[in-house]
């Protein structure tokens, strides 16, 4: 999991960051910022699981990161010296509300219980999963789609294209739908073999199901059904056309 930290105290960003790196090295520290602004850029270029949220910052309220990035796909532990905030902190459906001086055994427990819900509810998804998948004939029907905000149930028919950007994933749903997901490429092309979804390019996965033209001049590309152009790779070209061709006679 990743975590942001957005805090303008450096001693308090540098006990937040200790005690993840020496209690939880699952949870990587990817930003640690002390104000609005730069959070939201943090959080934008991130994409965490968690964020250790101050309330008084500098250039504003922690709450209007939250409304700025709307809308929000992590979980927030508000992390502040004033108490009158908690009720807004219930409000916006943060995690937990730690005052200053900061509590080390506090700290973790709150740590604790965010890991355990999202671990919890990962866990419950892919056992439904795997229940659809298993009835009638053994070909995957959905997948999981995790960010900060949810753990996604998706139908790989919704799924038109998912296109690579570094360690993240781009879904393109049916009906307009976008899903961003801090994993890679690779991973989803191995987990979607065998279904309607193929690579055909280094950066591109396409639903077969949505394909409207084949073009082979310019090293050849592809024309989806909403418009989109793709490019092929060369090197996949002749495995995307007999992927075609057998798919008309599924």
């Amino acid at each position: 999991m990743r975590a942001v930290i957005v805090d303008d105290e450096a001693p308090v960003r540098s006990i937040i960051a200790t005690l993840l790196k020496e209690s939880f090295p699952d949870i990587t520290v990817s930003a640690a910022t002390g104000s609005v602004a730069e959070g939201i850029a943090a959080v934008t270029e991130h994409q965490p699981d968690i964020v250790f949220l101050d309330i008084e910052l500098p250039d504003g309220l922690g709450f209007e990161l939250l409304r700025q990035v709307s809308p929000v796909r992590f979980r927030t532990i508000f992390i502040t010296g004033h108490q009158e905030y908690a009720l807004d902190a219930i409000k916006v459906s943060a995690l937990d509300y730690i005052l200053k001086p900061v509590d080390e055994d506090e700290l973790r427990a709150a740590i604790l219980k965010a890991r355990e819900i999202i671990n919890h509810e990962e866990e419950q998804l892919k056992l439904l999963a795997l229940r659809e998948n298993l009835q009638g004939k053994k070909v995957l029907k959905r997948i999981i789609l995790r960010t900060a905000e949810a753990l996604q149930l998706i139908s790989v028919n919704d799924i038109i294209r998912a296109e690579a950007e570094s360690n993240y994933t781009h879904f393109h749903l049916a009906g307009g739908k976008h899903i961003i997901v801090s994993r890679t490429i690779k991973e989803y092309e191995a987990m979607l073999s065998g279904t309607s979804l193929i690579r055909v390019h280094q950066s591109h996965i396409v639903n077969l199901n949505y394909i409207d033209k084949f073009y082979r001049h310019d090293g050849g590309y592809l024309q989806l059904k909403d418009g989109t152009i793709i490019p092929v790779s060369p090197v996949l070209k002749q495995k995307v056309l007999q992927s075609l061709n057998d798919h008309l006679y599924e």
